[in-house]
């Protein structure tokens, strides 16, 4: 009974271990070289993209009181991903820097596709860790982080992101008719402000300065000395070049889908600073089955607002009447947001009639598109 048990828990965990086989990928194109090396953005872009469309939506939901013993499985996937891409990550740094069967160019498209990975995978799988209450996984939700460079993510996110999501004072909200390109440097800028000044706030209130250890930061930068420290050990100033790269890809791919996450969505000012609680419908969501397999149900956004400690197989698909839905799954969305045109005429209709679907009392979306209304308090 104890093994058929565990065999059970396995086949149920098992699509969303997907991600592990774009490791030998990685190497398939390190070691082939040539048209090889641009396999990984085109198997996590468009192959899961296609194998969207053929597996269709999946609109069904776990039950939420699921113990934690049984959900074991879900959570060594995200645990062992830690010290895989860090060996990945590290060990192609060593033997990249130093072949000469790939030429420069073709170096730098490789580290590219590994910044895929570690963007679509690594940042997403950290997302899940650094929510949960095992110092554990908080600590491995930093280290990879550290690998690209981001490390205050975890503060943004947590103390910023899911407090003011949808108001002017969060900075990955994005606004109405802002395109990526404007976006993405303001978010870049913004998000590294508010999360040290959240944190430095947090340490306020207990009467310590910034500077006190108790900031995380220090950890932060300490933590990301470290991945230089080993890169440029491991492959010169070619490996730190290496791992810049990755980082820089990365933090796109996960900025580009926080740009997805909330695009136009935005909390009903009650007056003098106040906003409505958060709701389902201020998230886009999307019920893809394969890239929901591939980014471990990150895209049903809505549940996670709602609870976002709880564990990524027990989230909530919510049906359009209650969490507006987008039209493709991230990855294709997300390409499509890198075409600002293209994205306004998709989703401007969709937020027009998310408007008048919630909130056909509001007659003036002026300071809604702008983000010009009163900071939460």
């Amino acid at each position: 009974m104890i093994a058929s048990d565990t065999v059970a828990r396995w086949q149920s965990a098992a699509p969303f271990w997907v991600s592990y086989l774009l490791i030998p990928l990685a190497w398939f194109s390190a070691i082939h070289g040539g048209w090889a090396v641009l396999l990984l953005p085109l198997v996590t872009w468009y192959l899961f993209s296609a194998l969207d469309g053929l597996a269709g939506l999946n609109l069904e939901n776990a039950d939420p009181s699921t113990p934690e013993e049984d959900l074991e499985w879900y959570k060594a996937l995200t645990i062992i991903w830690v010290p895989v891409q860090f060996a990945t990550v590290f060990t192609l740094i060593w033997y990249v820097s130093g072949t000469d069967h790939l030429s420069a160019l073709e170096k730098l498209l490789m580290f590219f596709g590994v910044g895929v990975i570690t963007g679509t995978i690594g940042i997403n799988y950290s997302h899940e860790l650094m929510h949960q209450k095992s110092r554990l996984e908080r600590s491995l939700a930093d280290i990879l982080l550290a690998m690209v460079l981001y490390s205050h993510f975890r503060s943004e996110h947590l103390l910023v992101h899911h407090r003011y999501v949808g108001t002017p004072r969060d900075p990955v909200t994005a606004r109405y008719n802002e395109g990526f390109y404007r976006f993405y440097p303001r978010v870049l800028h913004q998000s590294l402000v508010s999360a040290f000044r959240a944190e430095a706030a947090r340490l306020a209130r207990r009467d310590l300065p910034w500077t006190n250890t108790a900031n995380p930061f220090w950890k932060y930068w300490v933590l990301q000395a470290a991945m230089l420290i080993l890169a440029y050990a491991l492959g010169g100033w070619t490996g730190v070049g290496l791992l810049l790269l990755q980082a820089g890809v990365a933090i796109w791919q996960l900025e580009l889908v926080n740009y997805v996450e909330h695009y136009g969505l935005t909390r009903k000012h009650l007056g003098e600073g106040t906003y409505e609680h958060v709701q389902p419908r201020h998230s886009w969501n999307a019920a893809q089955k394969v890239s929901n397999w591939l980014l471990i149900n990150l895209q049903r956004h809505s549940d996670h607002h709602y609870k976002p400690d709880r564990r990524f197989p027990l989230l909530q698909t919510h049906a359009s009447d209650v969490a507006p839905q987008l039209p493709y799954g991230y990855p294709l969305m997300t390409v499509a947001a890198m075409a600002p045109p293209l994205w306004r005429r998709v989703m401007n209709p969709r937020v027009r009639r998310w408007r008048a679907m919630y909130y056909p009392e509001i007659t003036d979306w002026k300071p809604y598109n702008e983000m010009t209304l009163p900071l939460p308090r």
